[in-house]
């Protein structure tokens, strides 16, 4: 399985609480170790990423944490102004425009306006270059939207150009559609939890990012795991010491739980399953994200699910 470094795109999602900024935030260290540059987005939310690497906060404008590593919280007001000056080109132009208080009433009715803005940033630093023509950022690690967001945050290019009419706009969202359906730019990263409800998500989401954003699931994450470490026999042997079969009993159904749940992804998603272990630290910070970094390397570099 050709790995995450094939691509330049990386859309991480899953239903809310999987853990799915913690699989962001390790995927971008994982991209910044292979040597490449790399900005970590997150989406009008509050910054965990650079908490959870112990870094200062990014804001809203791209800010450098730390050698090849980039972060940005992008935010609807500071993404307008920037989208403008990208669009109209001069801030004259700009001010006239969005500034006037008649057409910031008539922009509250166009549809799915901030959502476009937001990605039209995250996809404009996606093409940025260096003076020499490198890619400004080799690798830009989106933390998208919880499962139902991500997929109208996502589907925004498509929307545009299905509901207003030709013009700067759509040619906009036609940039932004063609980057985020090219299997050789993008990808998804799909993280759920070894429970019912998570997977489903997951498969629900793959889904709507298959048949109406065009997006390709490149691979999903099994968060928060347990290993199996009692077999059947290990069971038998504890039969006489009630409490410690309670226990390993306990263990023994979760690790099970994992398994079929990794299986139920793998075949509906027809795409390899990482498996991370459940973390037992007394508090989640850069040490974690890193061990977490190590169970996705294969992700990242290339190879089969764990």
């Amino acid at each position: 399985m050709p790995g995450l470094l094939d691509k330049r795109l990386w859309i991480v999602s899953g239903k809310g609480g999987v853990g799915k900024t913690t699989v962001a935030a390790a995927l971008a260290l994982a991209s910044v170790r292979a040597g490449r540059r790399t900005l970590v987005c997150e989406v009008n939310t509050q910054e965990r990423v650079s908490r959870f690497l112990e870094l200062p906060e990014a804001g809203p404008e791209v800010k450098k944490l730390e050698e090849n590593l980039w972060a940005v919280d992008v935010r609807p007001q500071e993404s307008m102004r920037e989208y403008g000056l990208m669009v109209l080109r001069f801030e004259t132009l700009y001010k006239t425009v969005f500034e006037n208080r008649l057409v910031r009433y008539f922009l509250r009715f166009i549809p799915s306006l901030q959502e476009l803005v937001l990605l039209g940033k995250i996809l404009f630093h996606l093409q940025e270059k260096l003076p020499d023509g490198r890619w400004k950022y080799d690798t830009v690690v989106l933390d998208a939207p919880a499962t139902g967001h991500a997929i109208s945050f996502l589907s925004v290019p498509q929307v545009l150009l299905q509901t207003v009419p030709p013009g700067p706009m759509t040619r906009e969202a036609l940039k932004m559609r063609d980057l985020l359906v090219d299997p050789g730019v993008t990808a998804a990263v799909l993280v759920a939890l070894p429970e019912e409800m998570p997977v489903n998500e997951a498969l629900e989401l793959h889904s709507a990012l298959r048949d109406r954003v065009h997006i390709r699931t490149h691979a999903a994450v099994l968060n928060q795991a347990f290993p199996q470490r009692f077999t059947e026999a290990d069971l038998e042997a504890l039969s006489g010491s009630p409490e410690l079969l309670k226990v390993a009993k306990a263990h023994h159904d979760r690790a099970s739980q994992a398994v079929l749940a990794g299986t139920k992804l793998e075949r509906n998603l027809h795409a390899p399953v990482y498996t991370v272990p459940r973390l037992f630290v007394p508090r989640f910070g850069r040490d974690a994200v890193e061990t977490v970094m190590g169970h996705l390397q294969t992700l990242v570099t290339g190879g089969a699910g764990a």
